[in-house]
């Protein structure tokens, strides 16, 4: 099989979250929920310096960040409950790679007010089904090499770290960035996705998120 890149209209729904093609009517909702120093403190959206504390700032970051058009970048907005629908941060399938099956899941931020909880497990459970079901056969996730939060949580995902990629891309300072790789690949999709599977079921135990 081919790899094909997925619809990137076709929402991805979870059971407690639903993923949504990103689009600029939806920024400033996805500001209210990510626009935090310390969101951008672990290396997102180059780090620091590239945080913005105003909605009309964000704006102008998100045109130039997402992969607008070459990739599917996602809302992340909840299933259920009495916060159902709103939107709890980003997620992006991109750098798609077709001839090599090969393609990176990145751009991710969320409110920190559901990190630890199911929503990213639940994320990368779709994300990563999405992919395999549409034929790629090895998928990238990647974080600075300071972002010990993320590196773990990527880690915790069940993806192989390979190593580390020195000055790979320049922070929003100026400074360089090492990126420490992980990944998926098909062979591994099974026990990966059992153990998301059972993750959502012990983090979500059937109770919707709630902010």
């Amino acid at each position: 099989m081919s790899a094909v890149r997925p619809d990137p209209d076709q929402a991805l729904e979870g059971r407690y979250v639903r993923l949504e093609g990103l689009t600029h009517e939806v920024l400033p909702e996805l500001y209210a929920a990510i626009g935090h120093p310390e969101v951008f403190a672990g290396g997102y959206g180059g780090g620091p310096q590239g945080y913005r504390d105003s909605v009309e700032g964000f704006v102008e970051f998100a045109e130039g960040y997402y992969q607008w058009g070459r990739g599917n970048p996602y809302v992340i907005r909840l299933v259920g409950g009495p916060d159902a629908g709103r939107v709890v941060g980003t997620t992006t399938l991109g750098d798609f790679e077709p001839a090599f099956e090969a393609a990176h899941i990145g751009w991710t931020a969320y409110d920190p007010r559901v990190w630890g909880t199911v929503v990213n497990p639940e994320a990368k459970l779709l994300l990563l089904g999405a992919a395999f079901e549409q034929g790629f056969g090895r998928v990238k996730i990647q974080a600075d090499v300071l972002n010990s939060r993320s590196r773990a949580a990527i880690a915790k995902l069940g993806a192989t770290f390979e190593g580390i990629v020195r000055r790979d891309r320049p922070r929003a300072d100026g400074s360089w960035r090492d990126s420490a790789v992980f990944s998926v690949i098909v062979d591994d999709w099974p026990a990966v996705q059992a153990g998301l599977r059972e993750r959502v079921e012990n983090q979500g135990g059937g109770r919707a998120v709630q902010l």
